[in-house]
């Protein structure tokens, strides 16, 4: 006994993932096989893969196929459920802490757009302002203004207005959405939530308080202006994988108070430019590429502190070729770059040391002004108008249309 707990301990010392902090072992990177141990979900093998793309009629997002979305709670009987004509809904969310997205943010954004679109099912996001007003130490009111500014980024991912519902804590919650945090509350004892979260006699009682507000648009009855009615419709949740102790708690809690529980669909994470030691971070500028980085910065950034697995010099490159493993350049190709072909050729070339480092940076710093370019032109063309009809509660009268 003793023995497993030293060596659970060492674990715990060598990575922490957890929604609000991710890092690796100094010099290592995440080990993505011990947190599906750890947290008890399971790998997406490639039968889930070519069940979507049978199910939908369409090509696998190059999330899905290239295994960025990589683990699952449950997600066999969402599709179990779709094959028998019964339909979902998804949930996904965003916590503004900051001024712009950075690609990292944007990952399960992207990803559930297509999911959305594939499936043809209503979306609920959550902008979690009252999270981030009581981890950050924001004022309610810049919460507030910082969650109407990410709201526009991600209307610029291309949702259907006819399906989505956008909304933030601090104007929602209440009525139906409340007395479900309730329940869910009554049901997570002190000690479980500490175990869960690591929470301490430091934390303030608002964050104890906060997890059933992550939980429970988990639950169709969260929203009767959507789903009156459909209490019994399973919800799917595409997330990054430091998010699913919030959900390893409500799927605990869900057959408790009547619910299926969720299903979730968890990606790996987006890497800091400088390694694979943790996730980019807001916090850290020159970790992150954000999405109003002009050409300029994003070539700067890229050439100046991308982490990269080539050699010392051309001669050594030409002779030993490059650490993919490692190279921050291709990981970045590997979610950005969509020609399978392109990216295969350019990941035999480097390794092979035909190709260089520079030329490999160039080609990503193509690849990433494209999309932050196109993200900005969907972006600019966002009103406050169009934040304000999403974020309106009202019937979708189409949504699974």
């Amino acid at each position: 006994m003793e023995k497993i707990e030293d060596k659970n301990r060492q674990q715990e010392e060598e990575q922490v993932v957890n929604p609000w902090e991710v890092s690796a072992k100094e010099g290592g990177k995440i080990d993505y096989d011990k947190l599906i141990d750890k947290f008890g979900c399971q790998r997406l093998d490639q039968s889930f893969v070519d069940r979507v793309q049978r199910l939908t009629c369409r090509p696998p997002h190059v999330f899905l196929r290239r295994g960025i979305f990589f683990a699952h709670r449950d997600f066999n009987d969402i599709l179990d459920a779709y094959e028998r004509g019964e339909k979902f809904y998804l949930y996904t969310g965003r916590g503004p802490s900051s001024e712009a997205l950075h690609l990292g943010h944007l990952i399960p954004f992207m990803f559930t757009k297509y999911l959305q679109d594939a499936f043809k099912v209503p979306l609920v996001i959550q902008l979690t302002d009252d999270e981030k007003c009581m981890w950050k130490n924001l004022s309610v009111e810049e919460s507030q203004r910082l969650a109407r500014e990410n709201a526009k980024d991600i209307i610029a991912c291309g949702f259907d207005i006819s399906k989505t519902f956008i909304f933030s804590d601090f104007d929602y919650v209440g009525g139906a959405f409340y007395k479900n945090m309730v329940k869910v509350a009554k049901c997570v004892t002190y000690n479980k939530v500490v175990g869960i979260f690591g929470f301490t006699g430091e934390d303030h009682i608002g964050k104890v308080s906060f997890p059933p507000v992550q939980a429970v648009p988990s639950f169709p009855s969260s929203f009767p202006h959507l789903f009156s009615g459909k209490d019994n419709l399973r919800c799917l949740i595409p997330c990054a994988i430091d998010q699913d102790p919030y959900f390893r708690m409500t799927r605990d809690v869900a057959p408790r108070i009547g619910y299926h529980k969720p299903a979730l669909i968890e990606s790996l994470f987006f890497p800091a430019l400088q390694g694979e030691t943790g996730k980019m971070s807001a916090s850290d500028p020159n970790s992150a590429i954000y999405v109003t980085d002009s050409a300029k910065d994003i070539k700067h950034k890229v050439n100046k502190h991308a982490f990269t697995g080539g050699q010392e010099s051309i001669e050594k490159h030409r002779q030993y070729g490059a650490n993919l493993e490692v190279d921050i350049p291709i990981k970045y190709l590997n979610f950005f770059l969509e020609d399978d072909a392109e990216l295969e050729h350019i990941k035999k070339e480097y390794g092979a040391g035909r190709m260089l480092t520079g030329e490999v940076k160039k080609r990503l710093t193509e690849v990433l002004t494209e999309l932050v370019e196109r993200h900005r032109r969907a972006r600019a063309a966002v009103t406050d108008e169009m934040v304000d009809a999403f974020m309106a509660v009202r019937p979708l009268p189409n949504m699974f249309d």
